[in-house]
Parts: C-alpha cells; structure tokens; sequence
C-alpha cells in the first residue's frame, strides 16, 4: 500500500521532472543566445539577429514556465516535508535566499531589456543585459546544486536541539564534490538545449524552409555538440570517483554488487533481485568496474550487504536509470558524429532520412538529464540527508488523503498548463518560423496576426 512518505515522494519526483526541463533549456538557450548575438555585432549578419529574435522567443515561453513550476516545488517543502524544513532549513533556507538575492536580482533587472527593448536601447547595451541573463541561470544552477550537493554530501555543520546548523559556509557553499556534479548539470543543460536546436533546425532543412537560417544553427549545434559530450563524458567519470568515495552504497547501487570485492566486474546486464541480495541473467566484463570507479584494475568496491537491507538504497531503478543515461549519451555522441560527417561531407540538405532522425532526436538530452537525476535522487536512499536524516523522518505528519488529492490536482493542472500548453506554444512558434526580417520588428510581434498568415504563406 501507499504511504504519505512514498506518495510524496511521487509528488516531488513529479513536479521536479516537469520543473528540470524548463531550467536545463534555459541555462542551454541563454549560452547560445550570447554566442549568436556576439556574432552578429561582430558581422552584422542579419540572419544571426533572426536566429537570435527566433531562439529569444522560445527562451520567454520556457523561462517563465521555469519561474512558474520552480515556486510549486518550494510550497511542497512545507506542505509534505515539513521535517525536512524544520530540520535543515537554517542551512539550505540561505541558500535559496542567495539565489534570489544574487540570480534572480540579475535576471528581473535584465529580462525585459533583453525580450523588448531590441530597438528601444543600443545594441551593445541590449548584448550586455542577454550577458547578465546568462549570468543570472549560471548563478540560480550553482546556488541550487550547492543546496543539493549539501544533501548529498553534508559538511560545515552542527547539530543543536535536533537542527542543523551551519559552522562553515566556506565548505557548505564550496562543497569539494560540488565543481564536478555543478559542471556535470550544466554540460547536460548545455547539451540538452543544443539537441533542441539542432532537432529544430533539421526540421526546417527537411521541411525546406528557412534553409540559410537552419544551416547555420544545424552547423553550429552539431560542432559544439561534438566538444560537449567527451567533455560532458569526462566530468561524468570524475563525478563517478566523488560518488565511489562520498557514497559507495549508491556505487554499489550503480553497479548492482551485492559482496564487497576487488577487480569488480562492470556488470552489462542483469536482473537485480534485492529481496535475495542477488542478480539474475547477469552479464559482466571482469574488473571493469573498479577500473571505472577507482581507476585501478584492483580497486576495492564496497557491496550493498556492508549494510542492512533497509539502509540499501532501491537498486534496480539506479542500476537500470545510470545505464540508460550512459547509453543515451553514447547515442548522441553518435549522432554529433553523423551530423559532423554529413557537413563535411556537405550532404546536409540531401539525406532527409537522417534530418528527420535528427528531428526526432531533439528530446535525448532531457531524457538521459531524467534518467541522471533518478540515478543520483534515488542512490541516496534512504537518506534525505545522506547518512543523518531519514526521508520517513523528513515527511510532514499528513493524511495519505491529503497528498492523494494534492497528487492529483497538480497531475491534472501540470498536464494542462505545462503538458499542453507549453508545447503548443511552442509548436505554434517552431511552425511560425523566423519570420521577422524586418529590424524594427520586435520578436513578441509574432502575435500580429497579420505576421502568422505572412508566415504561413512564406512556408
């Protein structure tokens, strides 16, 4: 049967999963819109100030829902985790407290001149303010993996009448394992908003229109892409040597090992069976996995029997979420490959087959991003608090009727505000296109009716 502990824990995994998507794009767009716009004061190219009036209207619509989904998960810290709150919140309350004080200062100072003032300032003032709304998702990231990197890795604390204090805000918001896991979530926004880019763009070079735009957006995804992910891959395997060393139990999760061992076999496939602490069907390669983890053949990996079963974090959701990560990270580094050889080869506008493959690919990153976040959420239980605060501790004393009628109107108004509404939106300015060529025109005129049908009739 359901608890309110596990209901709730749906509710959060719930609305975090719609919520990570908004921020992740919008940390990823804002990177491309500095970089489009810079080249287009360099070149004064108009094509790129078209790339950017298109690209910032996508950016508005995601932000906002970003803003809008992010202030439901806060409420939700008080309404089904009020131990959670009353335990910790004199160490992470701050921390949010810093994001607004410092990101969102500099986002609300900045947004408006970077959506509506086009023509209202000058262009190296309006560059400026796309600068600091960078700036600004860069900053909001780092203050909320600070916040969750303490969750995962708790220091710079004391414990006084059943709260955490902090003694050191030096090692809490520098936390030692923060620079890998913060630089990992920024790569995956990064390269989850470049597949978009690059799915949007093949749409357009198979669909034949707007072919000078989509050209220059399809080169310039696929060769950043190409960079991103062996570098995204590399801060993958040293986030990998943090946790083997902070949180061996999510490892041994990771890698479904029952028995602590060295030379540890990377284990390909297998059935985990964490009733009988064992693995069915198992299929493994000898040592790999130490070699992964600890980057010697020998190394020791411990095994989830070091502790009791109830102190295990759930494998088979951790064991099977981390190889769908890796595996679709392997596939865009294939893609990003196949992209590249198609320019070099320029072939580009010939193989259609492969631009729609392309189009339907645009999605990956957030996937893989899911599958990431399920990896490291769930290998840290049953801790909310790694190894001090139980979640079943952290959970507000309500009624199981409660959380289920909350659950399912958040399920019913998320489905319509953010399921269907966001993605119209988007569709609807996707098919509309980049339709502004005029530099008096601001990007939100795309709401004149007038310029729809202008654009209806261009495609």
């Amino acid at each position: 049967m359901f608890s309110v502990e596990l209901l709730s824990r749906f509710q959060f995994a719930f609305t975090i999963s719609f919520h990570i998507l908004f921020p992740a794009f919008s940390i990823g767009l804002a990177l491309f819109l500095v970089i489009m716009e810079g080249i287009w004061l360099k070149t004064k190219n108009p094509v790129y100030q078209k790339i950017c009036k298109f690209w910032i209207k996508i950016f508005a619509l995601t932000f906002g829902m970003g803003v809008v989904s992010g202030i439901v998960m806060e409420f939700q810290l008080g309404t089904n985790w009020a131990g959670f709150s009353k335990q910790i919140g004199s160490v992470l309350g701050p921390l949010f407290v810093y994001e607004v004080m410092t990101a969102f200062f500099i986002e609300a100072g900045s947004l408006g001149i970077m959506l509506f003032a086009w023509n209202k300032v000058g262009n190296k003032l309006h560059y400026f303010s796309t600068i600091l709304v960078m700036l600004g998702t860069f900053i909001s990231a780092y203050w909320i993996m600070a916040a969750n990197t303490w969750m995962q890795h708790p220091i710079g604390y004391a414990i006084e009448n059943g709260k955490f204090i902090a003694t050191n805000w030096h090692d809490i918001v520098l936390n030692s394992t923060i620079y890998t896991r913060f630089c990992h979530m920024l790569f995956a926004s990064y390269i989850s908003a470049f597949f978009v880019i690059l799915g949007v763009s093949a749409h357009y070079l198979y669909k034949n229109n707007h072919v000078d735009f989509a050209t220059i957006t399809f080169k310039f995804a696929a060769f950043s892409l190409i960079i991103m992910i062996p570098i995204q891959i590399l801060i993958g395997d040293l986030s990998g040597l943090a946790v083997y060393k902070n949180q061996p139990l999510k490892t041994a999760a990771i890698e479904s090992l029952w028995e602590t061992q060295r030379g540890a076999s990377m284990i390909l496939f297998a059935i985990p069976d964490q009733e009988n602490q064992k693995n069915k069907y198992e299929i493994s390669i000898p040592k790999l996995s130490s070699l992964l983890n600890t980057h010697q053949w020998d190394g020791e990996i411990v095994g989830l029997k070091a502790v009791q079963i109830q102190d295990q974090p759930p494998v088979w959701p951790v064991f099977f979420s981390f190889r769908i990560m890796v595996g679709l990270g392997f596939i865009m580094l294939i893609l990003a490959i196949i992209a590249i050889t198609l320019i070099l080869k320029n072939k580009l506008n010939t193989n259609r087959k492969l631009l729609r493959i392309f189009t339907l690919s645009s999605p990956i990153g957030f996937i893989a991003l899911w599958f990431g976040w399920i990896t490291a959420e769930i290998g840290r239980q049953p801790w909310v608090v790694y190894n001090l605060i139980r979640t079943r501790d952290a959970v507000s004393n309500i009624s199981i009727y409660d959380v289920t009628i909350s659950f399912l109107l958040i399920i019913i108004v998320y489905g319509i505000i953010f399921g269907y509404f966001y993605f119209y939106f988007l569709i609807k300015v996707i098919k509309q296109g980049p339709s502004i060529n005029s530099k008096n025109k601001e990007p939100f005129e795309y709401m004149n009716p007038n310029i729809i049908q202008e654009s209806n009739n261009e495609s």
